[in-house]
Formats: structure tokens, sequence, C-alpha cells
């Protein structure tokens, strides 16, 4: 679908019930699924269960998988949600010490959706807002004064909403071809729920092959934990598409974002509530992605570091960067400038391309009034220390997204620091494999060339 119908529909919870009642097509009442299975549980959770890909599951209010359950979910499941607002909200909630094994395939996704999702076209593919999310909660390591915290979305006195604790190595199980859409529930004011929640996860968790399409908030939210992500497909969500909390300190390789104008951040990357600097800090190290913004979306950065919040973005590829990437100076000991300044915020190796736009840049800037020129003139010229270059990189987003780069061998790569990362020679997150084809929503609406 051309970029100028996304524009114009960038649809609310009350215009699409609108358009369920004016097109009988669409109604609700005509849309009929046979051997469907309503889920609602209240404080038993889902119980170690199997969920397999011949029935049609319905998620009504907040259902959990408890500590200590195991929730098994078969390619090419289809999980439905009702719509609500508020404590009437949705979602799928894996509490901490529960597991979740949700396996698909390329040729067999799992889909989490809105109930009267018939998969053809019945909910437009930008509509948001519809149902709440996925939350994973875990014992990993934490950036708060206690070591522990409610995860939004859930209200407080649910003691199956705390996540955090002092295990990197926990393991909440599978997420591998998983499509996750038209989420993001107004629980309050201004309150909404991500698409995908990890609270705390820890590294043997795996999340490989996810994508958030549509949703009211950011796509995926990290706070804190040390959980591993490979293959992130977040586009047309409203709020940011990769939002970092509270010590997130994983690692991440071949993401894509596309944001709309109404969008916020590619990615923010900030601290903890209670900051600790090291304890741990917010530190992931992300290669390979794709950040693309609307053509004209020129205000604000597309990458944001502040409070705290530092890492490392190598061999990526930013697309109409707009304001291009912020660093946060508060003149105080351990803020993201201070850890630019020690080495542990770096922008290397990447092509920042404006499109239209003015060339992109990586700055400095203060909330306080301070003048920092100085600043701004080191980061200036760490950006070609960095080799960071403005060319070209022959991917587009001016009628359709084309994400294949012309060539798979790039000059100036950064090296890759650990034996998780797959060696590659292209920056961004494709080379020649269009690695969403066949599982995204995004790939089978028509969004994205060959």
């Amino acid at each position: 679908m051309p970029l100028d119908q996304l524009r114009t529909h960038n649809l609310t919870f009350l215009t699409l019930l609108i358009l369920l009642t004016a097109y009988p097509a669409c109604r609700k009442s005509d849309y009929v699924i046979d051997n469907r299975e309503t889920i609602t549980e209240q404080g038993g959770g889902t119980g170690t269960v199997t969920w397999s890909s011949d029935k049609h599951y319905l998620l009504n209010g907040k259902v959990f998988v408890n500590d200590g359950q195991t929730l098994t979910i078969e390619a090419g499941t289809v999980i439905r949600a009702l719509t609500g607002q508020g404590s009437l909200a949705s979602g799928l909630i894996v509490a901490r010490g529960g597991t979740i094994i949700a396996e698909g395939e390329k040729s067999n996704p799992i889909i989490f959706t809105v109930d009267g999702d018939d998969l053809k076209g019945s909910i437009p593919v930008e509509a948001r807002g519809l149902w709440g999310g996925v939350i994973i909660l875990g014992n990993a390591t934490i950036n708060t004064a206690s070591g522990e915290d409610a995860i939004e979305g859930i209200p407080i006195s649910e003691p199956r909403g705390i996540y955090g604790g002092v295990d990197d190595d926990d393991n909440s199980g599978i997420l591998r071809y998983v499509s996750i859409r038209h989420g993001g529930t107004n629980i309050g004011e201004g309150n909404e729920i991500n698409g995908l929640t990890l609270g705390g996860v820890g590294r043997q968790t795996i999340i490989d092959h996810v994508e958030v399409i549509s949703n009211a908030d950011d796509g995926v939210e990290f706070f804190g934990g040390d959980v591993n992500c490979n293959n992130l497909v977040v586009a047309f969500c409203g709020d940011d598409a990769f939002d970092m909390d509270q010590g997130y300190h994983g690692k991440g390789q071949f993401w894509l974002a596309i944001n709309t104008p109404d969008s916020d951040k590619c990615m923010e990357i900030t601290g903890g509530l209670h900051p600790i600097p090291d304890l741990p800090g917010n530190l992931p190290v992300i290669y390979n992605t794709t950040f693309i913004r609307e053509i004209d979306a020129e205000s604000g950065p597309s990458v944001h570091f502040s409070d705290y919040g530092g890492g490392a973005l190598r061999n990526s590829i930013l697309l109409h960067a707009g304001e291009g990437i912020a660093i946060r100076h508060t003149e105080k000991p351990g803020d993201s400038y201070s850890l630019f300044q020690t080495g542990r915020l770096s922008i290397e190796n990447n092509i920042l391309y404006p499109g239209e736009n003015p060339i992109p840049a990586l700055y400095a800037y203060s909330e306080l009034g301070s003048d920092v020129s100085a600043e701004n003139k080191i980061l200036s010229d760490s950006l070609i220390a960095w080799e960071t270059s403005y060319e070209d990189p022959g991917i587009s987003a001016s009628d359709s997204y084309s994400l294949l780069p012309p060539t798979t061998e790039f000059e100036n790569m950064a090296p890759y620091s650990n034996g998780w990362f797959e060696e590659v020679t292209f920056k961004g997150a494709f080379g020649s494999n269009n690695w969403i084809e066949g599982w995204t929503l995004l790939y089978e609406s028509g969004y994205v060339n060959d």
C-alpha cells in the first residue's frame, strides 16, 4: 500500500467501530469461527497446556501464565483478543517464573490479533489500540533501587505483574516467528500497553523473528534484563519502535523499524527510575538495524539517548533520520553524555542518509539551558572517527519500502564484538535475504518490494 494511504488510515478504536458498522461484510456478527476456545482466568493461570493450531483461541481479559506453568503454542496458531479499555483490556502475560514456548515457522507463524480479524483484510493494517499485547516478565537484573518493579499495563495490586531479580541467565521460553498486531489498548490516561513488553527477561530466553505492527504505544519495550533479540520488525506504531529502560543490557541484530509521521523515535535508550551506574548500566549492543522514518517526519531525533542510557549502535542504516541522534547532557555523573565520554556510548560505522531532509547528525542537548557547542564539536568529530557516512544506501521509502540494498559488500564495517552476533558484510538489517517474507503482515500486505 502506498505511504500516502497509510498517512490517512491511522485508525483509532472508535474509527474502527464505525467501519465495522458501516460495512456489513466486515461486521463482527457476520464473522464466525468454528472450534473456538475462550480463555478466561481468575488467578489460576493457563496451567501447563498446549494451544494447538486446529483451534482458535480468544483471550477474554488478562490471561496469565503463572510461576511454574508452561504455555506451549503450536506453529500456525491464531490467538485473538477481545477489545476493551482500562480494566477490561485483554492480553497475555507470562509471569515471573512462567514459560512460553511459541515456536512458529516462516511459512506458519503464530499470530496474536484482535477479535474479528479474519486475516484477510477485515481489520485495516494500520488500525491501532484494539487489544492489549504480550508481556513477558523474568528474574533478570533491572536498574531500580529495589531490583524489582511492577510492569506498566498491569494493576500494581497484581503480584504476578512484578519483575526483576538477580539471574541474568533466566529463561522465560521462546518467541519465534510470531506476529503481534493492532495492540496497545489504553488502560489509563496516557498509559497504553506495548506490543511486546520484556520486563527483566534473561539471556536464555529466545526472541527470534518477531513482528509488532500497528501498536498504539511502543512496539517493543525492554525494562532492564539481558535478553538477546534478533530479526525484529516494528512498523506503524504510535510511539517509539524500540524503547529501553531500567538498565537493559542485552544484544540485538537485524532490527527493522518503520515509523509514520505520528510515531516518535525509532529507538529510545534511557536509564532507570533510580539510576545506579553499572548496576547494571543501560548498555545494549545493537548491530545491523534499518530505521526508517516517513519522509516528512523532520522533527525530533531518530535515536535518543537520555537519563543514563548508553550502549552501541553499529553497522546500521538510518533513512530519513529527522534530527539525527541525540544525547542528553545533564552535567550529572553517569548521564548519557558521560557514557559517551567514557566509551560506553558509541555510534560506529553507520549510514545516516537524510533523503530530502537536512543532513542528520549526532548532537548533545541540554534541558538546563547550558551551552553545548563544545560538546557538539566533540560529537561531530567522533562521527568522523567512527566512520559514519551519508551515502545513499540504495533502499527507499518513496512509494512502498525497498529494504534490500543493491550490494551486500559494504566498506568500513565495525567488527562484531561477540560470538552471539552473525558476522555479515552488509550494513542495515538486510543483505540479499528478505527475511520478513512469508510470516509478517508488513510483507503480506504489500508494503515491501522484493
